[in-house]
């Protein structure tokens, strides 16, 4: 320590010991470390609660938007299900029903010779009527 120990102290104290002058380094590297600590914990959880997105954008997945919310619901209400829910909608591939339908009713129109139904055209808006302002006299129709 320094000449300022008093006469009747150890000698060999160990270095943890806070000086006379209030400062404590066993207090300041704990801290520091606490903080990184806490610090390295929130960049987990947070890579974990993301890992559902980034598969859903990986595989462009249908339902990316539905598997976020879940995810971004998941994170605030610290509720799992919605994790669970989210991570099963990346990871499971979903089959398309729509283009085989399509495909069946493009071959029906080709076999039946028949053209697909224009859509209809939409009414034209009735004109408005004019505005009548005042009342027309004899003198202003002449």
């Amino acid at each position: 320590m320094t000449a300022a120990t008093h006469p009747l102290a150890p000698h060999g104290l160990p270095p943890f010991i806070g000086g006379a002058d209030g400062s404590d380094p066993l207090f300041t590297a704990v801290v520091f470390i606490l903080i990184a600590g806490l610090m390295g914990v929130a960049v987990l959880y947070f890579k974990l609660h993301s890992i559902p997105e980034h598969l859903a954008q990986k595989q462009n997945n249908g339902q990316t938007e539905l598997i976020m919310v879940l995810a971004i619901l998941a994170l605030f209400t610290h509720n799992n299900l919605f994790w669970v829910a989210a991570l099963v909608l990346a990871l499971v591939k979903f089959p398309d029903f729509t283009s085989p339908l399509k495909s069946i009713a493009h071959s029906l129109r080709i076999m039946t010779k028949t053209e697909p139904e224009p859509e209809p055209e939409p009414e034209p808006e009735p004109e408005p009527e004019p505005e009548i302002s005042a009342p027309i006299t004899n003198e202003q129709e002449q």
